[in-house]
């Protein structure tokens, strides 16, 4: 079994291992620290499972259509999450990095999301959560938020039937109930101490990381927020290959050690969903053809959502139904004679290998960069090669650039100055 096919069961599967193996200890080297996909050899969720290359396909695709679902949500403004500004919990994680948490220090491997804003952290005596959990009694910093603290009281879903602030959340098909915290969370070498989060109590569903998640969003409970003093709201990540055998990229934090040579676009700010990263999307290249998309399928509209968002937790990107059709329409034309077939939500297979010389190349464009995206970042094979497909798919109102497109690319969000950066960047 390869290392594609290993990628393409990892949302089928989380069986869970207690600790990382001994060749996987993290190296940090001061602000900077490693990212593993989930099917890594590092990663304990690794799926000991296995199912065909379609049926896993297709489970990948369910789940991504269950996190667009909750973006849309977002963007309409019919959010079922009542925790302040926070997001939406990805279904499974796909990113995934080590924190430490409380004193003595207890390691989680948490996945990245930069559409969500607050930490969620499984906590010992949790209900229906994994066997790997975060044990607040023995911590000498753990503290509990109580009902009517100031920290209780901007939590729009917190009650207080005890002496403890209790969120009540829903996502997916879950539903989770949680202390309001704060503990000293560590990534890399780097302290932040009093870092608030949610202690996860009961789970219903299992459809949050087995291990937690990290905000990186942009709301004020996101670990962006929380940490502005030590990383002035800068950081920057390499994903990693869905093919590689190494499945290690890098978080980097703060604006030291960033690359210089990189193009920016603008940050755009809406203002219902302030936490989520729209980017200005002006324009796709296939091959050398500038795609004739219609503006409005483009175009930011802050009133409903509209626009182009960066999301580390989708692993397909989407665009905008009028959008995805004009470009899917170039890259068959552009393929030749070559028979169509479908496979689930990609409507642009094909069953025979193709010539690779023949593929087009992929360009996104946006104001001041432009996003050069290689055969790998948009087109998924077949653990044989029988079978290759375009992967993208159609939206109905929001246009995700998804991480299988930012893989091998350093993408720096620098939130004082607005803006987004991008490069090539190979750290398979």
């Amino acid at each position: 079994m390869d290392a594609l096919h290993l990628t393409l069961l990892f949302l089928c599967s989380l069986s869970l291992v207690h600790s990382l193996g001994p060749n996987c200890e993290e190296t940090s080297q001061g602000s900077t620290l490693r990212v593993y996909h989930v099917s890594s050899p590092c990663s304990p969720f690794r799926p000991k499972t296995s199912l065909s290359w379609e049926e896993s396909v297709l489970q990948m695709q369910a789940d991504d259509k269950t996190r667009l679902v909750y973006l849309t949500s977002l963007i309409a403004g019919r959010s079922f999450v009542p925790i302040g500004s926070g997001r939406q919990i990805i279904q499974s994680p796909t990113y995934i990095v080590k924190a430490n948490i409380g004193t003595p220090a207890q390691s989680l491997l948490m996945a990245l999301d930069t559409s969500t804003d607050m930490a969620l952290v499984p906590c010992a005596g949790c209900v229906g959560c994994s066997s790997t959990t975060f044990n607040s009694a023995k911590s000498v910093s753990f503290l509990s938020f109580a009902c009517g603290t100031d920290q209780c009281k901007q939590v729009q879903s917190s009650s207080c039937l005890g002496t403890s602030c209790s969120l009540n959340m829903t996502y997916g098909a879950s539903s989770i109930v949680a202390n309001l915290a704060r503990d000293n969370l560590t990534l890399a070498t780097d302290s932040i101490f009093g870092y608030s989060f949610g202690c996860i109590q009961k789970t219903t569903g299992g459809s949050f990381p087995p291990q937690g998640v990290l905000g990186l969003g942009r709301g004020p409970s996101s670990f962006v927020s929380q940490s502005t003093t030590l990383y002035k709201s800068t950081f920057s990540y390499c994903l990693p290959s869905f093919k590689s055998s190494n499945f290690s990229g890098t978080l980097r934090l703060g604006p030291n050690g960033q690359p210089l040579n990189i193009q920016y676009t603008p940050l755009l700010v809406n203002p219902k969903r302030t936490s989520l990263y729209y980017v200005n999307l002006i324009g796709i290249k296939v091959g050398s053809t500038t795609v004739n998309i219609p503006p409005s399928a483009l175009a930011f509209n802050p009133n409903t959502g509209g626009g182009t968002i960066i999301d580390s937790g989708t692993v397909f990107t989407r665009l905008v139904t009028e959008a995805y059709t004009a470009v899917r329409d170039e890259f068959r034309r552009r393929m030749g004679k070559a028979v169509v077939s479908s496979l689930g939500g990609f409507d642009t297979c094909y069953t025979v290998p193709i010539l690779l010389t023949k593929v087009p190349t992929m360009t996104f464009m946006f104001p001041g960069l432009n996003m050069s995206l290689t055969q790998d970042n948009f087109l998924i094979h077949s653990t044989f090669g029988s079978t290759t497909c375009l992967a993208m798919s159609a939206s109905p109102n929001l246009n995700v650039i998804a991480n299988m497109q930012q893989q091998n690319h350093r993408v720096l969000f620098d939130i004082p100055n607005s803006r987004l950066g991008i490069s090539r960047e190979v750290c398979s």
